[in-house]
């Protein structure tokens, strides 16, 4: 991949396009090198899982170089809300109706495959921090919000299977819980990301103190923002998606709307003006931010890889199902467009941009980790096979149709928004 990423590119091919076949010639449908019970150990697999995806919220968030008075916020803000209820609602009706699967587990597999993905969306989504295309910040701050937001439909869907664990869901408490956790979440994370944040620049730039370790800032603030949350009862995703937009907010004040990081801290020669650049009370918030999301871009390639990989073992060993083929199609073609039309109607966007939008609606990790997740509670094992494969074969799907469609579309729009901005006389529009 150090070799070959940088054709990937200019090809209709994405990084998960080539570790999914990868990881299921490893599985016992291949070469049988790899073989193990998901079940068995969901346990751990939540917890991979769930690194990898902490690792991509923090890394959206930091790239959301918009702040939140901004109108543009309302876009993902309908997709992580509207839309993904709207789905959820339609797969549980054809998980009732159609896979005659019971209530709880119709609801339990809708909200797995809800969530858009922010790892493997790297394609589509904000390329640097800056990127104000509808397009692009929609489906990043779509793919930062909904994993959280989809959280108490899966605790429904247990709880309405008999999970004691979930049982506070199926109850009227479950509306005062489902608030709380939400606001909890966004208001902690948020005040971790922008106090550490502060802390950080305010002791590079007073007494050259914190300097360097960018991996364990990185890394402790992950940690803090998603364990403060935790400990209060808020949602971790959503905590750590906020701290990485109040740490970018940090950078934004500082720097201001015209100027871009690169131009604020300016060139660099490695090893020679690093500390210079770190503590200029001017330089330092643009300096610690940007370092500090590069780090986490290695991070989340490294995460992708193994997921895909894991995915492809996965799938492997539970087998490729029509039910899912049939609920991929539906949910690609039909019900993730139509609800994407009706969340973003009366909104800015065109024509071209919603259609797009409707798209890319990408599944992955999201849907592994909650998959994971579900799995580590006790209830029918055939259910649990049968759901297993469902979900791993619509997430092999996205990541084949989405990849291959990714790089061209994204061209396309690229080459109508340029004609269409030099037409106008104007720069490239949002």
């Amino acid at each position: 991949m150090g070799i070959v990423e940088s054709l990937l590119h200019r090809l209709p091919l994405s990084p998960a396009m080539i570790y999914l076949p990868i990881g299921y010639y490893l599985g016992p449908a291949g070469a049988g090198m790899i073989t193990f019970s998901a079940a068995e150990h969901a346990h751990g697999l939540t917890i991979a899982t769930e690194i990898a995806l902490l690792i991509s919220l923090f890394t959206v968030g930091l790239k959301a170089r918009v702040p939140l008075s901004d109108p543009l916020w309302w876009l993902p803000l309908r997709l992580g809300v509207l839309t993904m209820v709207l789905t959820i609602a339609a797969l549980t009706a054809i998980g009732h109706w159609l896979l005659h699967l019971p209530i709880g587990a119709a609801i339990l597999l809708a909200a797995i495959l809800a969530p858009t993905d922010p790892i493997l969306a790297s394609d589509v989504q904000i390329s640097d921090p800056g990127d104000r295309d509808r397009i692009r910040f929609s489906l990043s701050g779509e793919g930062g919000l909904n994993d959280g937001t989809t959280y108490p439909f899966v605790m429904l869907g247990l709880g309405l299977m008999a999970v004691p664990h979930a049982a506070a869901y199926t109850t009227m408490s479950a509306f005062p819980l489902v608030a709380w956790g939400i606001v909890a979440g966004l208001v902690s994370g948020w005040v971790m990301g922008w106090l550490i944040g502060k802390l950080v620049v305010t002791l590079r730039g007073n007494f050259k103190m914190a300097l360097g370790m960018e991996e364990f800032l990185t890394l402790g603030l992950i940690a803090l923002s998603y364990g403060v949350a935790a400990l209060i009862g808020g949602i971790g995703f959503i905590a750590v998606f906020a701290a990485g937009v109040a740490v970018r907010s940090i950078e934004y004040d500082a720097s201001g709307k015209t100027a871009t990081p690169s131009t604020v801290i300016g060139p660099v020669p490695i090893g020679v003006e690093v500390v210079e650049a770190a503590t200029d009370p001017k330089k330092a918030p643009a300096y610690m931010t940007e370092t500090v999301l590069g780090f986490n871009q290695q991070l989340e390639s490294i995460a992708e890889f193994a997921m895909v990989l894991l995915i492809g073992v996965m799938l492997s060993h539970s087998g490729l199902s029509w039910e899912g083929a049939l609920l991929g199609i539906a949910l690609f073609a039909l019900i993730r467009p139509v609800a994407v039309m009706l969340s973003l109607a009366g909104t800015r966007t065109t024509p071209l941009q919603r259609r797009l939008m409707a798209w890319f609606g990408i599944r992955g990790v999201g849907s592994l980790f909650y998959l994971m997740f579900a799995m580590q509670y006790l209830w029918s094992a055939d259910l649990a096979q049968r759901l297993s494969s469902i979900v791993l074969t619509v997430v092999a799907m996205s990541v084949a149709l989405h990849g291959i469609s990714a790089t061209p579309l994204m061209d396309f729009y690229a080459r109508r928004r340029s004609r269409l901005s030099k037409s106008l006389g104007e720069s490239p529009e949002n």
